[in-house]
């Protein structure tokens, strides 16, 4: 299967809008699974496949991102499940690092919601073409006009609907597409979306249809593609590359409405593999040379094992199992082991892999999130760094149990390699407790019950009211002897860097302007902010 036949891309969208709900779809059309399973159903025996933790399952949402592989119709499909949840953002950011495109989900109800603005304006900052699929047409919403208007005025880039949903008043009975100028009527099974939806395909001048349809909303749909067709523009894919033209889609991922015509259109226009910035400029996805980075890491994915996995996106050459590669941040070269392929926690180990595709590999704690893997004896360079994020919540943490302490130690430095949290110590004093910082609190509950469930150790927890952090560059001296900080408190990061705990913005400028010689920064010196 060439480069030019791989697909990877993120599902973004703001909480509850279906997001893991239309990736298993998509898997169950795609033939990866035979029945699928409702996040919504939290008591049921199913669960969603991508949601494979159990806090996740007990939640019914996402708060790790899953990667799903899947081949159809001679395409070879990597998803990157992605969390919704505002709190996970860094997991979804860095996720999109891994992504050629991405496909936005959006609540017919709803609209354009909070975190879809987020979202949406990394995938533009990154260049990354936007596709777009409203959701839940099961269900009564806004107009698809007023949504088309919605998406232009509210996140600048105008919609082409490749689709049209057909019905009057958000009662659905299937869609019309505009490139085939068929319309698709699916069937009621009553089956829940479990299984494939039966439909029944012809022209929208074919009499039978009208007569399946009805006169109204048979009148309806045609009015609404000559509309479309009279003040719409032509579909131009050169303006999707540059991120001025989102594709629309209409349909239901919970009855299956709308998702296979979806896929197969996606799959034709999203695309194939693309270069990639380094050091050493842009790595051309069909270079022999074999290039990766690894853009996450997740422990435990196994419980029985406790074994831990780097999941790196392929750049350019063949992946063969067994190969050795030059891991730029240690400078050494290394052997990559025990390779795998996903649908969510169940394993494959292959052989070889191509530019686009997602392997996890067995990591002995090398790894870190952005690392950069090279050709070994050729050239040497390290792709772009990954976004930082100044956290905005903190917390002191310690075992309930200091028996604990190393499998405390031990959890939550594989967290911290994870990129789960940021981890801190006080400068001052050597203490038991660790300094945590998170972007958002759901992020603190994660963190109690992974180690508890994983590491076996409850935790001490104490909140702390400061709400901001700054990096100190200066002398050293300058930076010990610092004035007005009676009311922050002084740690240090992973690699013993001084950070300036206060309570708010106004503390920092006045902290700031008694100190001249210290430099205040709001991620660690020399990263990437988002």
């Amino acid at each position: 299967m060439t480069i030019n036949k791989r697909r990877t891309f993120a599902i973004i969208s703001h909480p509850d809008a279906g997001k893991t709900t239309l990736t298993e779809k998509l898997l169950l059309y795609g033939g990866a699974i035979r029945l699928a399973g409702s996040v919504k159903s939290r008591k049921a025996a199913k669960h969603a496949v991508s949601d494979w933790m159990e806090i996740e399952k007990q939640r019914g949402i996402s708060v790790t991102s899953s990667v799903l592989q899947f081949d159809y119709d001679g395409y070879r499909v990597n998803i990157l499940d992605t969390p919704g949840h505002q709190d996970f953002s860094e997991d979804t950011y860095r996720t999109l690092m891994a992504a050629d495109s991405a496909v936005m989900l959006i609540d017919v109800a709803k609209g354009v919601e909070d975190q879809t603005k987020k979202l949406f304006h990394v995938c533009r900052q990154r260049g990354i073409p936007v596709f777009t699929f409203v959701n839940k047409l099961d269900r009564y919403g806004k107009s698809p006009f007023e949504l088309m208007e919605e998406i232009e005025q509210v996140l600048g880039i105008r919609a082409y609907p490749m689709n049209w949903p057909v019905g009057i008043d958000g009662s659905y009975v299937g869609v019309y597409n505009r490139q085939q100028a068929q319309v698709e009527l699916f069937a009621k099974d009553g089956a829940h979306g479990q299984s494939v939806l039966p439909s029944t395909m012809g022209s929208v001048s074919d009499p039978a249809f009208r007569d399946l349809l009805g006169e109204n909303v048979h009148s309806a749909l045609c009015e609404d593609i000559e509309l479309l067709d009279m003040a719409g523009d032509a579909f131009d894919y050169d303006q999707v590359a540059a991120g001025e033209l989102t594709p629309m889609f209409f349909g239901s991922a919970m009855t299956n409405f709308g998702v296979r015509p979806f896929l197969e259109e996606f799959l034709k226009l999203a695309p194939a593999p693309v270069a990639r910035i380094s050091s050493e400029g842009e790595i051309d996805p069909a270079s022999e040379a074999f290039s990766a980075f690894v853009f996450k890491i997740q422990a435990n994915m196994n419980p029985a094992h406790r074994d831990r996995l780097a999941f790196i996106r392929i750049c350019s050459g063949k992946f063969t199992r067994g190969m050795s590669v030059y891991h730029a941040q240690s400078g050494k070269v290394i052997k990559l082991a025990q390779p795998q392929q996903f649908l969510a926690q169940e394993r494959t180990i292959i052989d070889e892999a191509y530019p686009g595709d997602i392997i996890g590999l067995f990591d002995p704690g090398i790894f870190g999130i952005g690392d950069t893997l090279c050709p070994d004896g050729g050239a040497r360079f390290t792709f772009q760094d990954f976004p930082v994020f100044p956290p905005e919540q903190f917390a002191k943490v310690q075992p309930k149990d200091t028996m604990k302490r190393k499998q405390f130690v031990k959890g939550m430095t594989q967290l911290t390699q994870e990129g789960a949290v940021q981890v801190f110590r006080q400068s001052d004093f050597a203490s038991e407790a660790f300094i945590i910082g998170v972007v958002g609190s759901l992020q603190f509950e994660v963190l109690e019950y992974r180690l508890k469930n994983e590491y076996g150790v409850e935790l001490l927890m104490d909140r702390l009211s400061f709400s901001v952090a700054r990096w100190l560059v200066g002398e050293e001296k300058d930076i010990n002897s610092m004035k007005s900080i009676d009311s922050g408190m002084m740690i240090r990061d992973i690699k013993d860097r001084p950070v300036l705990l206060l309570s708010n913005e106004w503390a920092i400028r006045w902290v700031s302007e008694r100190n001249p010689g210290v430099e205040f920064l709001e991620t660690p010196p020399n990263s990437t902010e988002i």
